[in-house]
């Protein structure tokens, strides 16, 4: 998921993995995923928002760093920006506390999820979906 994530940054021109990024990669590399939200169309709105963001909408975010607060600013270079790396943690501390080893794409959902502010939320209310309706009991 972290390499479909890393290719659409690259294609994009994007210097980070962002939120936006992990949130396409999840919806299409994870069945899980997709059967949180409550039905197709919203996958499929989704994925159609995303596709317009990688070949134009993300213009506005090119050159960027996101960065919605949720951690302090990295000082060293990451691949994520700290948004995406803080929800990566979270995902990861998720799973901890399950008893796993690794985080599921529905962690990394969740933790997408508690960031309003994260470029993932953004996509999502843009495309008609309201972040508090997907739900990783569903997957």
């Amino acid at each position: 998921m972290v390499a479909g994530a890393r290719r659409r940054a690259v294609r994009d021109g994007d210097g980070q993995i962002d939120t936006a990024h992990l949130l396409h990669s999840l919806l299409e590399a994870d069945p899980a995923v997709r059967a949180a939200f409550a039905d197709g169309a919203q996958v499929a709105r989704l994925l159609g928002y995303l596709v317009q963001r990688s070949i134009g909408y993300g213009l506005q975010w090119q050159g960027t760093v996101e960065d919605s607060g949720a951690v302090p600013v990295v000082r060293e270079a990451s691949a994520f920006s700290p948004s995406a790396e803080a929800a990566m943690h979270a995902a990861v501390e998720a799973a901890a506390r399950r008893g796993a080893q690794r985080a599921s794409g529905n962690d990394l959902l969740d933790a997408l999820l508690a960031d309003p502010e994260c470029r993932a939320v953004e996509v999502l209310r843009r495309a008609g979906v309201r972040p508090e309706e997907p739900s990783a009991e569903n997957g």
